[in-house]
């Protein structure tokens, strides 16, 4: 009987503490939804200088007039699902000239050669194509088209809008495919580490030029080619959208064949960085002397075994396979020695020597603090293939996170040191992380907004 009473309190103990953490996490909920939904319309910016259409900066408290690629993308997705929330038809009506003017300010930049460029100032100049060596930098992340197709999605399928500009966006993506594409794997790389996004990534920081096959960029580019295949159905132009399809089908062969690792049992980049297979004479053996050609290399790249929270991207692409979705959440994203954290997903794998929490600006630090964008993104795929215990306890610590943060800054942050949540650098850093109310909803079971 002493047993049975003693069983009894503590499951009422267990019980009471978890009504407690629910009621946190409400609480939570409700403080963000409060901020937020007061907040949004400060991101819409009108048109001016360079910037011809109207546009949404990345960031209300933040940035001034000007318009960056993926943040205004990500920014663009938390915006729709607050529409969805709590927007009337005119709170749409009054959003979309700024949705369509990210994607039609950066295609007016557009031209033959496909350069986009990464961000646009107010007083940013003409281009000069006679000049710029536009084919050996960096340029727009592969996300302008997926950008489109958000807009084209929420907008019931219609696609007129950027029916003319649909050109330049073909050469955007053949850009890329024709110089930012290594052709013997088959798979993207970075021309520098310049503006990659993910700004310190070890794989591509500080590392020769066009070298970093990087799975972030490829599985961007991944759903980039699958945005295009969408466009050009949208605009009745099959026979393209045939061709971009298969594209996608090849590059998602490349990463699975290149960036899997069945020994680690994740989804890693590679170095491109490879001396070529020609044979160069070697004079300085008083003779025409083949070096290796023995037995010349078979193989056209190295995995880098640096676990980046970008792996988990091969779950939000959709390019792992089932079994291999399965390793990648049990043996990484659960494991607290190297990404899951109480505040969520490292940036960088605890365990990795460049493991820091240095707060810094340039370059932003992706060597390990939580990030909500990388929190958003690693949890839309673990909801995508279904792992739905995981997605609601990542989707829990990013709403304590930021629910903590407003409560006591009134603001939220760049980034979060990941074992205390405390922030790290530059208040105020607010829009893509707006994505929480994309996770609250899913939370309660309501319609969640997808990116496309």
């Amino acid at each position: 009987m002493k047993k049975y009473t003693l069983l009894v309190l503590i499951s009422l103990v267990c019980f009471s503490a978890k009504a407690q953490e629910n009621d946190k996490v409400d609480n939570y909920i409700s403080i963000i939804k409060s901020n937020v939904y007061k907040d949004y319309k400060n991101m819409y910016r009108p048109g001016s200088g360079s910037l011809v259409h109207p546009f949404l900066t990345p960031g209300s408290n933040q940035y001034a007039n000007v318009l960056w690629d993926w943040d205004s993308w990500l920014s663009n997705v938390a915006l729709r699902q607050i529409l969805a929330d709590i927007g009337s038809p005119a709170d749409k009506s009054e959003a979309l000239p700024y949705e369509q003017g990210c994607v039609l300010n950066f295609l007016h930049y557009g031209d033959w050669d496909g350069y986009i460029p990464i961000v646009i100032w107010e007083n940013s100049k003409p281009r000069n194509i006679a000049t710029e060596n536009i084919f050996d930098v960096n340029m727009h992340k592969p996300v302008l088209a997926q950008h489109a197709a958000l807009i084209t999605q929420q907008n019931n399928g219609d696609a007129e809008w950027m029916r003319e500009k649909f050109y330049h966006l073909q050469a955007f993506v053949n850009n890329y495919k024709a110089h930012h594409r290594h052709k013997a794997t088959g798979l993207f790389y970075w021309q520098s580490d310049v503006a990659i996004g993910v700004d310190n990534d070890p794989c591509t920081f500080f590392r020769p030029k066009k070298s970093s096959g990087s799975i972030y960029l490829n599985c961007l580019m991944y759903k980039e080619l699958k945005a295009m295949v969408y466009l050009a159905e949208q605009l009745n132009l099959s026979d393209i959208g045939a061709e971009f399809n298969n594209d996608a089908m090849a590059l998602k062969s490349a990463i699975q064949e290149h960036c899997w690792d069945e020994r680690d049992g994740f989804y890693y980049s590679v170095d491109l960085n490879l001396r070529s297979l020609e044979n160069n004479p070697d004079s300085t053996l008083g003779q025409v002397f083949l070096i290796h050609s023995g037995y010349p290399r078979d193989y056209d790249c190295i995995i880098q075994r640096i676990e980046v929270w970008s792996g988990f991207l091969a779950l939000w692409a959709g390019v792992a396979t089932p079994e291999q979705a399965k390793r990648i959440v049990n043996e990484h994203f659960n494991d607290p020695r190297t990404f899951n954290s109480p505040s969520g997903v490292r940036t960088l794998s605890k365990m990795e020597k460049m493991y820091s929490l240095r707060a810094s600006a340039n370059p932003s630090n992706w060597r390990g603090p939580i990030w909500g964008i990388s929190n958003y993104m690693v949890f839309k795929g673990l909801v995508d293939y279904g792992f739905d215990a995981e997605a609601r306890d990542l989707a829990t610590k990013t709403v304590q996170l930021f629910g903590r943060d407003f409560e006591k800054s009134g603001a939220l942050h760049e980034y979060y040191e990941p074992e205390t949540g405390e922030p790290l650098l530059n208040k105020g850093f607010q829009n893509w992380n707006y994505l929480v109310i994309n996770m609250i909803a899913w939370l309660e079971d309501r319609p969640v907004v997808q990116e496309f």
